[in-house]
Formats: C-alpha cells, structure tokens, sequence
C-alpha cells in the first residue's frame, strides 16, 4: 500500500461527497496496484470459481462424467473410471483443495485492505475529534469575549472543547472486551 498518508487531499473549492468518493477510490486503486500479476491472476480464478454458474457447470460435468462412465460400462467399453468413480472423487478433492487455498489467499489480501480502511477511519476520526474540539473551544471563547453575551461557566462546553484521550479510549475498549469474554 501507498500508505494513508499519500491518499489524495480534497481542495477547499471541491465537493466534499466526490473528495469523500475519490478517496475511497484512490484507496481501492492503491491496494489493486499493489498486487502482484499473480494475485491479480487468484483474484480472477476466485471471481471465475465464485460466480454462481460455477455451481451448474460442476453439477453438469459431474453428472455427466458418471452418466458417461455407466454407459460406456452397460456398452462393452471399459470406463474411464468405474464406480465408485474414484477419479472423479480424487478430482473433486483436489479441486476443493485448489478453492480452498484460493478463497484464503483472496480473504488474506482482502482483510489487508479492510486493516488499510479502519486505519484511514481511525485517523479520520482522531482528526474530526480534534477539529470539533478546536471548534468547541474557538466557541466557546467567542463567548466570552462577546459583550452582549452573559459571561458564564459550562462545564460541558469545557470538557467537550478537550479532545478525547485516544489511550484511555482504547483501555476502555480492552477493560469492555476482557469483560465481555
């Protein structure tokens, strides 16, 4: 990955919804760049195994396979594998292996790219809870500097204009999870 850091800022004048969608593709291109040709290559056998067709297609050439197996038997010719059609059992398992291996690689390239997004929403998130702080805090001066608003304390305003202490966050998150297992 490119690295969260190089994702593309939006300019004042643009419009934050397309900036928003921008990003998001500029995160995908990046991770889609990244890949090597044969992962690219494991994306497209997945997308040609995961395509519901897939499933007729193995049931019709299975059937097919043994109905031409018993014909061929009832015929006089020797099958190509008789029953209990062990070829077609050793090509099913291997076949299950190669999807196996296949939908892992694909889950573990695709779990990289979530990690790459909770990132840039965590960070997203930081920053927003910084800014809405600044704000708070720029309000609530304002306040207090304007004569023709009653000077008074606001202990919530206060709080609010402090941004949040992601350490003491992500212990209360751990403390909740211990908790909950």
């Amino acid at each position: 990955m490119t690295g969260i850091a190089s994702l593309p800022t939006p300019t004042e004048a643009s419009d934050p919804a397309a900036a928003i969608g921008q990003t998001a593709a500029h995160l995908r291109h990046a991770h889609r760049q990244e890949s090597g040709v044969v992962q690219r290559a494991v994306d497209r056998v997945t997308g040609i195994i995961g395509w519901p067709g897939t499933v007729v297609w193995l049931g019709a050439t299975m059937i097919s396979w043994i109905a031409a197996n018993l014909v061929a038997g009832r015929l006089g010719y020797q099958p190509v594998d008789p029953p209990p059609f062990g070829g077609l059992e050793f090509i099913a398992a291997a076949g299950a292996l190669v999807v196996a291996v296949l939908i892992l690689t694909t889950q573990r390239r695709e779990d990289r790219l979530a990690d790459h997004r909770a990132q840039l929403i965590l960070e997203l998130s930081i920053a927003n809870d910084q800014k809405i702080a600044k704000i708070i805090g720029l309000l609530e001066e304002s306040r207090r500097d304007n004569p023709a608003i009653t000077d008074r304390v606001d202990d919530l305003a206060a709080a609010m204009s402090t941004p949040s202490d992601t350490a003491a966050v992500i212990g209360a998150i751990k403390d909740l999870s211990e908790d909950a297992g």
